[in-house]
């Protein structure tokens, strides 16, 4: 299969809305690859090459001056070559071999080539959304329910291979995909709901209520002595957090995979602000001490319990952890579910959680079962720019521009633009991070690959006609930024919307 073809098959899939239309033609690109083809086309239609580090920034990329080829004739798979040896380039000299590698692969790239290769490789491609899309597509390629595709990548985490697999073995291998420990799994997601009120009359009486920390989301594995711990995003932090490793080797099992939080506590127990915690995942070992506070349990001694009720991975999640509970309480009554909220507001926490007791864990899924009632609205959206400040702000970004998640795999939508909430320190972090994602400068705007999200307090959402969604952001302000969440895991436009009022 040339290249060519995964280009126009992302230019197609980008002109389009249309939900059903990004899947048919990702379908039929996956059908005509061969199947070492499949793994490498699907990762660069996901927006992502396969190989995790390359050396290829925005800056190497753009001192190539290759001419580009008059007619297509790049294979995928010597492009993945190229990739691969990109990738194994490290030491001395290794600025000049990548230079030297970049050029010539692309020397041998069309015009329309070289363009998607640099967006790969600056990441401009990787838009998180589409990697639903994606797992419709594999579906539709496989004729496999696409039910059982989303379940073997939400157990494996890795799309290219999920692809592999279903189309060379189908149902019968997507299924043999199973839970293991050691192997981190999707998390679980929430909604947010309106209301306390609004949440329990959805889901109680069989529900439970507990606190919603204002803290980093862990996935835990032990495995007899061995211990590792993973973000919500799948990045491993194990060295990184060594109170909380002897701690699960502590635990009454001697195998666990367990959900929860962690956050560092003041010496009267309230919560240090989330930047502290966060900032302990970048180092080997940090001054503040961690604590961890667990709400699931989806393995415990040999039995996996993801299609468990909630009830009873509850059950088994008490017999591991004891008091490393998040704290919380079982079919509340309305007064004893805003007692909790209260309570949780009280010490601190962002919130609570409202979760149904009869619901299996959906890895990877935000649905209805898990609900996060917070006292103010807050989203979580993507950062697509900034603008250099004037007055006090002059030779700073400030003023960025915000984007709503796509949840058919199109860009990020603006939604608004704010500046409110930055304090100095937040402005000089901005102004030295941002120029390394740009993409585009127009005059005093800087133009961010999609990669950074940002959580926005705002008072709702009015209709305008400003920006493409057809909605605006009301009063917005800065709360922080959140490096433990990626695009994908932004609010989508439809959760944008759903606070216009009336």
């Amino acid at each position: 299969m040339l290249l060519a073809d995964v280009v126009s098959t992302s230019a197609a899939v980008g002109a389009t809305r249309a939900r059903t239309a990004k899947t048919a033609a990702l379908a039929a690109l996956l059908r005509r690859a061969e199947v070492h083809e499949v793994e490498p086309a699907t990762a660069w239609l996901a927006g992502e090459p396969r190989q995790s580090r390359l050396g290829t920034g925005w800056r190497t990329l753009s001192a190539i001056d290759a001419r580009p080829a008059a007619q297509p004739g790049l294979q995928v798979a010597e492009v993945e070559e190229a990739l691969d040896a990109l990738a194994a380039t490290t030491g001395a000299g290794s600025t000049a071999r990548r230079a030297a590698l970049l050029g010539a692969l692309f020397g041998a790239a069309t015009r329309e080539e070289q363009a998607f290769l640099r967006r790969l490789l600056t990441g401009e491609l990787r838009q998180g959304a589409l990697e639903g899309v994606m797992l419709e597509a594999i579906a539709a390629a496989a004729q496999v329910p696409s039910a059982v595709a989303r379940r073997a990548f939400m157990l494996s985490g890795r799309l290219p291979a999920t692809a592999r697999l279903a189309l060379t073995e189908g149902v019968a291998g997507l299924e043999a995909v199973s839970l293991q420990v050691g192997r981190p799994v999707r998390p679980m997601l929430a909604s947010p709901a309106a209301t306390l009120d609004s949440a329990l009359h959805e889901l109680a009486p069989e529900a439970s209520v507990e606190f919603k920390l204002d803290g980093a989301r862990i996935q835990v594995h032990r495995a007899g002595a061995e211990v590792r711990i993973w973000t919500r995003t799948l990045r491993e932090i194990t060295s990184s957090a060594p109170e909380l490793v002897e701690l699960v080797r502590t635990l009454p099992c001697h195998s666990v995979v367990l959900d929860g939080e962690t956050l560092a506590l003041t010496d009267d127990g309230r919560p240090r602000p989330f930047q502290e915690t966060m900032s302990r995942f970048g180092s080997e070992a940090g001054e503040e001490l961690l604590r961890p506070f667990f709400f699931d349990c989806l393995h415990l001694d040999g039995t996996d319990l993801l299609d468990e009720p909630l009830h009873v991975r509850l059950e088994a999640l008490e017999r591991a952890v004891g008091r490393h509970r998040m704290p919380g309480v079982l079919r509340p009554t309305p007064e004893e579910a805003a007692e909790l909220l209260e309570g949780a507001l009280e010490a601190g926490h962002e919130g609570v959680m409202v979760k149904s007791l009869s619901a299996p864990y959906a890895a990877g899924r935000r649905g209805r079962a898990w609900q996060k009632v917070k006292p103010v609205h807050t989203l979580d959206l993507v950062v697509l720019g900034a603008e250099w400040g004037y007055g006090r702000r002059t030779g700073t970004l400030s003023n960025i521009h915000l984007g709503a998640r796509d949840p058919d795999g199109g860009e990020p939508i603006m939604v608004g633009k704010t500046f409110k909430g930055m304090t100095d320190e937040l402005l000089a972090w901005q102004t030295a991070t941002f120029p390394a994602l740009a993409r585009e400068e127009r005059g005093h705007e800087v133009l961010l690959r999609p990669e950074l999200v940002v959580e926005i307090e705002l008072d709702g959402a009015q209709r305008s006609t400003r920006y493409p969604g057809g909605v605006a952001l009301r009063f917005a302000r800065v709360l922080r930024y959140r490096p433990d969440k990626t695009p994908a895991e932004a609010d989508t436009i439809h959760a944008v919307r759903a606070l216009l009022r009336g």
